[in-house]
């Protein structure tokens, strides 16, 4: 084996080699965890510092690792064709080719990004600093470059502006890894719920969170004392809305607290107990407000409860601090709440009696269901939309791989409905749906 042939063989394993980290630092700085390397850099890494400045500008990070893979891969395969040539004659391009496709396919391609795979953090801080140096080197050209490339996509109508992640996307990641990681096993459900209601607070408004007006406690002020006390002591609430003359007008917050502080302090005059100095000023919000808003409304006004109103004034319904973390953590009923939430009853089988006014959301969180929310807020409403109409008693419907019954109807209400979840047991055909 002649000098030229060992020289050319060197030179071609040496820029496969070349050929191996620009392909394997690629796939592990586009696939490295940002999270990860966003604490590891807090931590003290330099390296994890290293890959962060990377990624943060992926197009140009992308853009060198290629211009460099794409000229070692076009380098060597030129050399070993020069050398080759005197050998072989005309025959040595379809050798060269043949060789070097397997050879780069393999050495320089599918080996070092499947190591950066299966070693992804790893391999990037590893190469951080290296392949630092070569955007800096190769800065200038991957420039121009990219003004050429952006100028030839703006002549299909492609646009370079908002090219970065936006919060919207960002959100939808990290909730489609929280799902594919439960379905993996690796993420429990209620970790999984729990993060789905920090993500769906953005989102959220007072209306998908307040507890409506059908379930809300109210006390009348012009009641006599004892019934007062008495609903009061039977609500278990700490804090109620008080009306006067009819129940849309609410006067104040009665806090249970206050109530027990002013009978303990004068027994004899409980009979004139003045309820009225004992309340606080409502608190109204609009139904559309975002929960985020709520939250911060809650932190400036020192209080956790609010009454909800629509456009016109009209009360709603309300809600409290609870209610925000219910969405977050989920239900969390006392020692005397029964085991399933109220308004659904399971039935042996398999099926459930579930009154109209049920948000969907908690059904889906109670019971792992995937019923849609953006069109509707409860079952009830959720069955009108599907339905088109408000339906009778007796009738059925079938959509999402649900069946659903009505089972009793008040007015244009519709106040409980028998629900077949997907597997569960149907004992007629349904009349209609889609």
């Amino acid at each position: 084996m002649d000098t030229v042939l060992i020289a050319t063989i060197a030179a071609v394993a040496g820029l496969l080699a070349l050929s191996a980290f620009f392909a394997g630092s690629e796939t592990a700085l586009t696939a490295v965890s940002p999270g990860k390397m966003h604490q590891l850099e807090k931590d003290g890494s330099a390296a994890a510092a290293h890959v962060n400045k990377l990624v943060g500008n992926r197009e140009r990070l992308i853009g060198a690792l290629l211009l460099g893979n794409t000229f070692v891969n076009i380098l060597s395969s030129s050399i070993a064709t020069y050398v080759l040539e005197d050998r072989f004659g005309h025959n040595a391009v379809v050798i060269v080719t043949a060789i070097m496709t397997a050879v780069i396919l393999i050495f320089g391609e599918v080996l070092p990004k499947t190591l950066a795979i299966a070693r992804t953090d790893r391999f990037a801080l590893a190469v951080a600093r290296p392949v630092q140096m070569v955007v800096s080197i190769l800065g200038p050209i991957v420039a121009t470059v990219q003004k050429i490339v952006w100028a030839m996509l703006q002549l299909f109508g492609v646009s370079g502006e908002n090219k970065g992640i936006v919060a919207d996307e960002v959100h939808d990641e990290i909730r489609g890894t929280v799902y594919l990681r439960h379905s993996q096993g690796s993420v429990e459900r209620e970790s999984r719920d729990m993060i789905s209601g920090v993500l769906d607070l953005r989102d959220l408004t007072v209306g998908d969170v307040m507890t409506h007006r059908k379930r809300m406690m109210t006390i009348g002020i012009d009641q006599p004392p004892e019934d007062i006390v008495r609903e009061l002591m039977a609500s278990r609430h700490a804090r109620v809305p008080v009306w006067k003359g009819e129940p849309d007008n609410i006067v104040g917050v009665l806090r249970t607290r206050n109530l027990v502080r002013a009978v303990l302090a004068n027994k004899e005059a409980f009979q004139h107990l003045d309820f009225g100095a004992l309340t606080s000023p409502p608190w109204f919000v609009p139904e559309t407000m975002k929960v985020e808003e709520l939250l911060e409304a809650y932190r400036e006004r020192r209080t956790h409860f609010a009454l909800v109103v629509d456009e016109y004034g009209v009360i709603m319904g309300l809600v409290t601090r609870e209610d925000v973390l219910d969405e977050v953590f989920g239900r969390i009923p006392d020692e005397q709440a029964p085991r399933v939430q109220p308004g659904i009853r399971p039935q042996i089988d398999g099926t459930y009696l579930i009154e109209g006014s049920t948000p969907i959301r908690d059904l889906n969180r109670e019971f792992d269901w995937n019923l849609p929310d953006e069109e509707a807020t409860t079952i009830a409403g959720l069955v009108i939309h599907e339905a088109r109409t408000i339906p009778e008693v007796g009738q059925r419907f079938a959509f999402y791989g649900f069946k659903f019954e009505v089972m009793r109807r008040q007015r244009n209400q519709i106040t409980v409905l028998r629900v077949v979840p997907p597997g569960g047991v149907v004992k007629a055909e349904p009349a209609g749906g889609k």
